[in-house]
């Protein structure tokens, strides 16, 4: 007798997470796996994350600890998940996503799909022919200092899918791991890193 899941997650969109996530790229996580060696085995993988993402039984590992220089001075830290959180992650944005992409602001192109840094150059040269002035402003730590509390209650506003909201919550969670192999616990704020753009033709099932 199958016993039914209780989280809807289609097969076919961690296929397709899986797909985004290879085009990106990307160095391994704290497990040292790349997206090579995780293709030797790349049906039973793919399967453990379907079933544990189904089961409500996934937790993600720590986030590697990447430390980059910023041009200004000072460093800038970026954490690198492993090649099945990504994939896993990229699950939930292929769910999450439509449903917020449309109450973003025309002229938001950060992490967007379908708008680059390109397209931010190409508006702004646009205007420069019809303003004499510019606002630049810059929120230090935005990344860093993102109250998880708050965060949650924007996601809950466009959500009541529990296990998107139960993963998010588990991301955000996800402690830091150092070189030296120190975890750090995440109290607030959220790992940097890009996210692969998806195909909007493409939606989950």
């Amino acid at each position: 007798m199958n016993k039914t899941k209780p989280y809807k997650i289609s097969k076919q969109t961690v296929w397709q997470a899986y797909k985004l996530v290879k085009s990106n790229k990307g160095a391994p996580g704290i497990d040292d796996e790349s997206l090579q060696h995780f293709e030797d085995n790349l049906k039973d993988n793919l399967y453990k994350i379907w079933n544990r993402m189904s089961s409500g039984s996934y937790f993600p590992p720590p986030v590697k600890v990447v430390e980059i220089p910023k041009k200004n001075g000072g460093i800038r830290i970026l954490g690198v998940p492993t090649v099945s959180d990504r994939i896993a992650q990229m699950t939930a944005k292929l769910y999450f996503e439509p449903l917020v992409e449309p109450h973003f602001h025309p002229d938001s192109y950060g992490y967007r799909p379908e708008k680059s840094a390109i397209d931010a150059v190409r508006i702004t040269r646009e205007r420069c022919w019809k303003y004499d002035w510019v606002l630049e402003f810059d929120i230090k730590g935005l990344f860093d200092n993102i109250e998880h509390e708050l965060l949650m209650k924007a996601v809950k506003k466009h959500t009541d899918n529990k296990w998107i909201i139960l993963y998010i919550e588990r991301w955000l969670k996800a402690p830091f791991q150092k070189k030296d192999g120190e975890l750090v616990e995440r109290i607030s704020g959220t790992p940097q890193g890009r996210p692969p753009k998806k195909d909007p033709k493409n939606t989950p099932r």
